[in-house]
């Protein structure tokens, strides 16, 4: 439907698309026959990895550094070693072809990546006495890995890994506090690249036999027109109610995550239709843009496919990915729940309706136009949630029963519209084709993120567990708050100039068992689980947290609003989130921690719902009606006790079974706030929304 078209002239749009590619893996545009070099590199990779899900067989370690060798080529056939040009050596930043000297690099990289696997009977049997061509050839593995890593997620991992190599030889050199007795350069080149407990270490073995399938789905799906038909049936179906654009951004950012882990490709998909829309019904241009940055942050969260990093949290803490499916369902749907609150907060607030219904697409028309994408996507969740197959076979069967649907997708719609089939089918070809070289670009920014994140790992390995926890108790006193706090900081702070997967992979080593240890200390019981989702959820906050938060700018490209602003007012919405992993820190409920009965897990979801709302009032000033600052407190007061009963059971000596009487306290005190309100309800509230 035009009316919901936006040109490609827009230039914030463009600029959109451009950061959108640039995290996606779209470097260089070499001309003439050189330009199938990296989409056939791409293409080889991916039937690999599909390879290995299928029918060959391969030792884990010999599929992590074919993995790696197939990023590290990538990269530096993609990617040039400076963006802009500088010292007058235009070869260094060339976008148009791809230099001799890269050329060299990736065939250097992909040898040392695979070096692990050429000579693996002799390192198995070298570990612990590398000779000199194991030293070398690590130490080219371990350069070239942090140079790949600069080139395509930025500068800030490659320094990070860095300062803790530096930290491994000079570490009895160090303060008293933060001393360590230090590494000689065999046991450090024995733990990065000749085992697997450095760079080919845990994350890298999740990256290149599960992540990369659900990565690759995502293409196809994307690949399919997937991506517009969700938040086309997300605007048919909640377009019409108040701020019903801003609606529709939630919803079809969540289903866009299905198609993409990346949030700022996710602002692309749906902010290209739903900002302007929100604009349009009267939403400021700044919080049009902050309502989708948090919808597509926050894609990442919703199960049951969250991302890179909600497969190594599985791996970590040792638990079948359906359990992390479990533990995160509450707080990622309570969160979401929130936020579509938020926007009729704010619709309230403004005084808006929504979309005249004859102006939107008609759902059940919208609906079977694309069901033949539920197909897929409904088998994945089948095998995942109800047959429990591994995630690896279940993205496998999923792609395949995509494959043949972008096949006969052109074909059919051909024959529908009586054209010839052959340039369909051809097409239907060059569509697969392209699916597989964007999933194998897509991938390279995961790969590198869990390969030079391994190195830090790596490091805390080699004996700083317990120094890095000691340090943290001095730090914190002791207190498990604080510590909390410290945690979600540097988290954020780290997650500034890190994709979210390396956040995590960081913050978890360091700190999750930090968290156990000293919560353990002051005799309280933290779950693996939840100090790991706690690294996990800031890892996701700092992607809209100001000043750098990326997708905070491309959103605001597409609104043409200012993007500290539009930063801050999408961390703020995003609040709400916040509170959450230091909620589920405390009350393991929120994580179905030990809970195994649905009305138990339906009431704890119903209650964080309730909670997460009242909070989204006390921050954004309006529950009803705007608020006074009396009811402040008493919005927190009802956060608290939704969120915390077993706090509010303790504090009147009821005891823990009895726990959840308390919510009772907590709904009556939201009811007193909503007849303190309602007398002073605008009057535009009483009025029904746009039909």
């Amino acid at each position: 439907m035009s009316k919901f078209e936006v040109t490609d002239n827009d230039e914030g749009l463009e600029l959109a698309k451009r950061m959108a590619e640039e995290e996606e893996g779209v470097g260089r545009r070499p001309k003439g026959w050189v330009r199938y070099i990296i989409p056939t590199v791409g293409v080889m990779w991916s039937l690999f990895q599909l390879s290995i899900a299928s029918w060959m067989v391969l030792d884990s370690t010999y599929i992590r550094a074919i993995h790696l060798g197939f990023a590290m080529v990538i990269v530096f056939l993609n990617y040039p070693l400076l963006k802009k040009t500088r010292f007058g050596l235009k070869f260094l930043s060339a976008t148009d072809r791809i230099p001799i000297a890269d050329f060299i690099m990736a065939i250097v990289a992909g040898v040392a990546a695979l070096y692990i696997a050429i000579d693996y009977t002799g390192i198995t049997q070298r570990y612990g006495a590398p000779n000199l061509r194991d030293i070398v050839m690590g130490l080219i593995l371990t350069i070239l890995l942090l140079e790949a890593a600069r080139r395509v997620i930025g500068p800030a991992l490659s320094v990070i890994a860095g300062l803790f190599i530096f930290y491994a030889f000079m570490g009895p050199y160090m303060p008293d506090l933060i001393a360590f007795k230090g590494v000689s350069l065999n046991r450090f080149v024995g733990q990065m690249t000749m085992s697997t407990e450095g760079i080919y270490g845990i994350p890298l073995d999740v990256s290149a036999t599960i992540v990369f399938l659900f990565v690759l789905f995502g293409a196809m799906l994307d690949k399919a027109g997937a991506g517009q038909y969700f938040i086309r049936l997300a605007l048919s179906l909640l377009g019409g109610f108040k701020g019903g654009p801003a609606k529709a951004a939630i919803m079809g950012s969540g289903l866009t995550g299905l198609v993409s882990g990346s949030s700022i490709a996710n602002i692309v998909t749906t902010g290209t239709f739903t900002i302007p829309l929100m604009k349009k019904v009267g939403y400021p241009a700044k919080k049009a843009a902050a309502v989708e940055v948090a919808a597509s942050t926050d894609g990442q969260l919703a199960p049951p496919i969250m991302g890179a990093a909600a497969f190594i949290i599985a791996e970590y803490v040792n638990v079948p990915y359906v359990e992390v499916i479990k533990a995160a369902a509450v707080p990622a749907f309570a969160s979401y729940a929130a936020l579509f609150f938020i926007t009729h907060i704010e619709a309230s607030k403004l005084g808006l309706r929504g979309i005249p219904r004859k102006e939107l697409p008609p759902f059940f028309k919208t609906l079977f136009a694309g069901a033949h994408f539920l197909v897929p996507i409904c088998m994945l969740l089948w095998e995942l949630i109800v047959v429990r197959h591994s995630p690896e076979l279940a993205a496998f069967n999923a792609i395949w029963v995509m494959a043949l649907i972008m096949l006969f997708q052109r074909p059919v719609q051909a024959m529908a519209r009586k054209e010839p089939i052959g340039p369909a089918l051809r097409q239907s070809f060059e569509d697969i084709f392209g699916a597989l070289a964007s999933g194998a670009r897509n991938m390279v920014s995961v790969a590198l993120a869990t390969a030079a994140a391994g190195i830090i790992v790596g490091v805390v390995a080699l004996g700083l567990g317990q120094l890095i926890t000691a340090i943290i108790d001095t730090l914190s006193g002791g207190n498990i708050f604080l510590m909390l706090v410290i945690t979600a900081i540097t988290s954020l702070v780290i997650g500034m100039g890190l994709p979210t997967t390396a956040t995590y992979i960081v913050m978890a080593s360091l700190t999750a068992p930090a968290i156990v240890e000293i919560g353990a200390m002051n005799d309280f019981i933290v779950p693996l689980m939840s100090a790991h989702l706690f690294c996990f959820y800031f890892g996701i906050l700092a992607d809209d947290t100001p000043p750098v938060g990326l997708a905070a700018y491309a959103a605001a490209a597409i609104a043409k609003s200012p993007p500290i602003p539009t930063g801050i007012q999408g961390f703020m919405y995003d609040i709400r989130t916040a509170i959450l992993p230091f909620m589920f820190i405390f009350n393991a409920d929120l994580i179905l921690h030990n809970v195994n009965s649905w009305p138990q897990g339906i009431l704890i979801f119903i209650m964080a719902c309730f909670g997460n709302f009242a909070f989204a009032s006390a921050t954004q000033g309006w529950f009803v009606a705007k608020n006074k600052i009396w009811e402040l407190p008493l919005l927190l007061a009802v956060t608290l006790s939704l969120m915390r009963p077993d706090l509010i059971a303790s504090l009147i000596g009821m005891p823990h079974e009895q726990r959840y009487y308390t919510y009772l306290l907590g709904l009556a005190l939201y009811g007193v706030i909503y007849l303190m309100q309602r007398p002073r309800i605008p009057k535009v509230e009483q009025t029904p929304a746009a039909a």
